[in-house]
């Protein structure tokens, strides 16, 4: 018999949500699967919800009060499980996050910028003050946070399988200082050493290639058709529709077999971390005047 798994509810909102719903449930005797009858949904997705993995959408939170004669209290607390679920990110990022923890496998294409998971925090900061300057440092510090919060997808040996390609330019452009660039860069490498993903190298004179654009993702699933979501600098769209889906699939095929070998990459990525070391890329940090003075 499978050990019940208790429920940490001062973990935070969503576990504190979900722990009150399974001792409702539990309170008028149900199953999982009994509640969910005559909703759109299934047992496993009320399973995740109770165990603060996943978000309670508001037509499911009605049925259950419905059937729990709860008077209302879960359609109107899914609101605060929502944005404490997105805590330190961006509102369009909230459903990928929630998709990311279901994820068998996971694609990923960064044109310009280290994937977040990725990211340490130096790096991090240098990206959310360049696209937030005017952001406090509580803002500042609650996004460090969140993106670091999401590591375990490489680091994590329980984590998705995922691949990773990323174009070379990134590794030549400091955006810290040059002993955080090594450091970022070794970081990426160690993982990559544990075989917690494959990296994949995008070289700077590839010319025309798939994805010519914002960073993407694709993920698939063991229950559920792949999604691809792309993401601009302040926006982003998760993308189901099966037919482009399967487009994307193909490009990235395409892409990465544009890009250097997995070990080559890598060897690629530990040489850059190695140059920055060495002081290599530090006179690239210094900003240089528009126009030299004339006579």
């Amino acid at each position: 018999m499978t050990r019940r798994k208790e429920i940490d509810g001062s973990a935070g909102v969503p576990t504190f949500y979900g722990k009150e719903l399974r001792w409702k449930r539990e309170e008028a005797g149900l199953t999982q699967q009994q509640l969910v009858e005559g909703s759109f949904y299934g047992h496993s997705h009320l399973s995740e919800i109770e165990r603060g993995e996943r978000r309670m959408p508001h037509d499911l939170a009605v049925h259950v009060d419905k059937v729990l004669k709860t008077d209302g209290f879960f359609a109107r607390r899914c609101e605060d499980v929502r944005k404490a679920r997105k805590a330190g990110h961006a509102e369009y990022f909230a459903d990928v996050l929630e998709q990311e923890q279901r994820a068998q496998e996971i694609e990923e294409w960064g044109p310009a910028l280290i994937p977040g998971p990725l990211q340490l925090e130096p790096y991090i900061r240098a990206v959310v003050q360049a696209s937030f300057p005017m952001g406090t440092d509580e803002e500042a510090a609650a996004k460090v946070k969140a993106r670091r919060d999401r590591a375990w997808l490489f680091e994590d040996a329980q984590g998705p399988e995922s691949w990773v390609v990323l174009h070379e330019s990134i590794l030549h452009q400091p955006l810290v200082t040059d002993d955080e660039m090594a450091e970022q860069l070794a970081h990426i490498a160690a993982v990559a050493r544990k075989r917690r993903f494959i990296p994949q190298i995008l070289p700077w004179n590839t010319g025309a290639h798939p994805f010519m654009m914002g960073t993407t993702r694709l993920m698939t699933f063991g229950d559920a058709p792949p999604l691809m979501y792309t993401e601009g600098m302040y926006n982003g769209q998760v993308i189901d529709d099966p037919g482009v889906v399967k487009q994307y699939m193909k490009a990235y095929d395409r892409l990465r077999a544009a890009a250097l070998p997995p070990e080559a990459s890598l060897s690629l990525i530990e040489s850059a971390a190695e140059d920055y070391r060495n002081g290599k890329y530090a006179r690239r940090l210094e900003r240089r005047p528009l126009a030299e003075e004339q006579p």
